[in-house]
């Protein structure tokens, strides 16, 4: 007896939304790439990327970035040392690159946890009874009303300054606005249809939350995430300059202002190439969140 295999509805419906899915990220980076200014801003955030990652094929860090050489100090820039030398004979160029490996990283990881935990935060607050809503997002109105430089300063300095601290101090300071854009988001779809139809199968609040309302408010997320990467390495930079932050001898861009700054008279590109260093990175990452603003903004849909 021959049967026919029918494809599941499921398995046809899993299909369209995959493709659906593939096609509306196809028309977001076709409307990011007509953003000049947003592809010049990848295009450095690349450049300074791909140097952090290959920064030890580039310049050995013990002998470059750390060994001191009194001959060498402060050496204006030159074919030998193409930014210069700073005050313990170390190539500023070599530090530059080795110290985007831990801005970077540093400000990545403390975004992704802000994000993880103000969306989860947000979406449950946007979702849950009044109660909970004004619970949660009393404590994020406290926080906010406190600078967020000053209260990453009040909790490195009553923990320490040490990597560690320092992650959970510009972490906790990034929480508050993600949790109200998802808040936000959450509210305004959280009526829709398809939320409806998964409590109408009897979809549980977690699953709901989880599975339909946080994968759908992800774009302004994603915005909000890309503008606090260039504000999280300002942060940093911000602290290692008074001490707080990464300490010597380990090469940082606001470390490395700090310890060049009493030089700036005569030996200006001590301080001038670690702060254009900062300017640029944190110059493309808002010129990159300002296109994928406007590339993830329904309203530009053709």
């Amino acid at each position: 007896m021959n049967t026919t295999i029918i494809p599941s509805k499921n398995k046809n419906t899993e299909i369209i939304l995959r493709k659906k899915k593939k096609s509306q990220w196809v028309s977001i980076w076709k409307r990011l790439k007509k953003n000049k200014m947003a592809i010049a801003g990848l295009a450095i955030v690349t450049i300074i990327s791909l140097l952090a990652i290959f920064a030890n094929f580039l310049f050995d860090y013990n002998t470059v970035v750390i060994q001191q050489s009194a001959a060498l100090r402060l050496k204006p820039p030159s074919v030998s040392h193409w930014l210069g030398t700073d005050e313990l004979g170390r190539d500023i160029l070599a530090r530059i690159v080795h110290g985007a490996r831990v801005s970077l990283p540093i400000s990545f990881v403390t975004i992704l946890i802000a994000a993880v935990v103000g969306g989860v935060l947000g979406a449950i607050a946007g979702y849950g009874t009044k109660a909970v809503d004004n619970a949660i997002m009393r404590i994020m109105d406290i926080f906010l009303a406190i600078p967020s430089i000053l209260l990453s300063i009040a909790i490195v300095s009553a923990l320490g300054p040490s990597m560690g601290n320092l992650l959970f101090a510009i972490s906790i300071s990034n929480i508050p606005p993600f949790a109200r854009i998802v808040r936000a988001s959450v509210m305004a779809i959280r009526n829709e249809e398809y939320i409806e139809a998964a409590r109408a199968i009897g979809a549980s609040d977690f699953r709901i939350i989880f599975r339909h309302i946080i994968p759908n408010s992800m774009a302004p997320v994603i915005v909000q995430a890309t503008l606090c990467i260039a504000g999280s390495i300002l942060s940093i930079a911000s602290l290692s300059f008074i001490g707080l932050g990464i300490q010597p001898p380990a090469p940082e861009w606001g470390a490395m202002l700090s310890g060049g700054r009493q030089y700036i008279r005569y030996a200006w590109w001590v301080c001038a190439f670690p702060g254009i260093a900062i300017m640029l990175t944190i110059l493309s990452l808002n010129l990159l969140g300002d296109g994928l603003r406007d590339a993830l903004d329904p309203k530009l849909k053709n």
